[in-house]
Formats: C-alpha cells, sequence, structure tokens
C-alpha cells in the first residue's frame, strides 16, 4: 500500500470535504501540520470543525483557516494568542467547545482507542459540565465527556519510515499522536522520510498501522514568544 505522496494537495485529494471534522496536531506554534493546513486552505474547504490544542496565531496555523472563514467550529483548550479567532467568537460567527487540556487530549485518545465515553472529575461544577451526564464513584462526581471520531487528522512528525511509523522530536509530539490516532483517515507531514528497518523500533512514538498518508516538506520553525535577558554591561 502506498503512503508517500509528493504534496499536501496530493494527500489530500479525495479525503478533504466540506462539514467534516478535523483533528490537527500541535501546541502553541510547535508540531503544527503547516504544510496540510496551507493546502486545506488553497482547497477551499468549508464548515470544517478543528478539533486542536489551539488555532495558531492569525497568520500562521489553523489561523489561516479562520482569516479565509472556512472553519465553522473549534473544539479547543486555548484561544488566546489569536486576535481574529477571539473576534470571530465574540461576534457569534465562530462555536467555540472549550474542553480542559486533559480532556481533550483524552478525547482523541479516547476515540483511537474505540471508546465511545468516559467519565472524568475534570470540569466538575463549572460551564464545563453543563448538559452533560453526571455520576458518582466511591462518594465523588464524575462527568461523562465523548471520544473523538474525526473524519480526517493531520498531524506533523520529526522522523517517519514509508510504512508510517513515526518519531516525534521534543514538545513537538504533544498532541500529534492522540490526533494522529482518532481520525479515520491520518495525514502525516515529516522532516525526513527513510526506509523501513531504519528506525529503532523502540523509538518508535507513532505506529504506521495509524497512518495512511505521508508527505516530506520544508517546514517553518518559529517562536511563539521570544524572551531574552538583557546582556550584562562590558
Amino acid at each position: 500500500m502506498k503512503k508517500v505522496y509528493g504534496s499536501a494537495a496530493e494527500a489530500l485529494d479525495g479525503v478533504l470535504t466540506d462539514g467534516m471534522l478535523i483533528a490537527a496536531g500541535g501546541f502553541g506554534l510547535s508540531g503544527i501540520p503547516e504544510l496540510l493546513l496551507n493546502a486545506i486552505r488553497d482547497s477551499g474547504a468549508k464548515d470544517l470543525t478543528f478539533a486542536s490544542n489551539n488555532a495558531g496565531v492569525d497568520d500562521f496555523g489553523i489561523g489561516i483557516l479562520l482569516q479565509t472563514r472556512q472553519v465553522k467550529k473549534m473544539i479547543s483548550s486555548y484561544v488566546g494568542e489569536n486576535a481574529e479567532f477571539m473576534r470571530q467568537y465574540l461576534s457569534g460567527e465562530l462555536e467555540l467547545e472549550f474542553n480542559p487540556q486533559g480532556t481533550l487530549a483524552e478525547r482523541m485518545r479516547a476515540g483511537g482507542a474505540g471508546i465511545p465515553g468516559f467519565y472524568t472529575k475534570t470540569g466538575v461544577g463549572t460551564v464545563i459540565a453543563e448538559g452533560k451526564d453526571h455520576r458518582d464513584f466511591n462518594g465523588e462526581t464524575y462527568i461523562m465527556e465523548e471520544g473523538i471520531f474525526a473524519d480526517l487528522s493531520i498531524v506533523k512528525a520529526w522522523k517517519a519510515d514509508t510504512t508510517g511509523n513515526a518519531i516525534f522530536r521534543k514538545t513537538a509530539r504533544n498532541f500529534n499522536p492522540p490526533a494522529a490516532m482518532c481520525g479515520k483517515v491520518c495525514i502525516m507531514e515529516v522532516e525526513e522520510i527513510v526506509q523501513p528497518g531504519e528506525l529503532d523500533p523502540d523509538h518508535i512514538h507513532l505506529p504506521g498501522i495509524y497512518v495512511h498518508r505521508i508527505i516530506q516538506g520544508d517546514h517553518e520553525k518559529r517562536i511563539e514568544q521570544r524572551t531574552t535577558r538583557p546582556r550584562p554591561a562590558a
């Protein structure tokens, strides 16, 4: 089965449709599948729902799809650093489903494991719990959260072999593995593709069974908040 494609547009061909739910890896500006997001923007697909920790910034990450009004709803944990996100949400143009970060990660992981729902204490007694099933276990109240079963997953890895076994680099690992697991189809962009057997099996973060299509390309490595200290006087 061929998994390696020549470009992001080729990899998305036949799987990207209007109105679909897309799980996207990334945290802040780290580990964002930027090539695939650019190709989604260029495709013109609309009314999309994204499950992602955040929406990048105004000109990078999912933020570029907010600019073109291609996103209908965000399932997210953090909405800061993106003025257009806040503007659309406050004006009622964008639907938003808030999730605690751990809950969002577990919802993705649960979807990948075929688990339709689970109970958690996180969010009990807050707006997060409104309308959700409550149950008591051992005298403690929990709320039920549903697993995320995405139509498409888009993720970014550091290195992968041609069968999709992947390694993520440092903090860029973040939401990428659970996002990859929960999609019916997973497309992964990587910095380097190697042949099967070249990666140490004990170092694999995501088994290739979850990955359906792979592309390789150059990536922009931004720093979200550059913080420096004054240089001491000579």
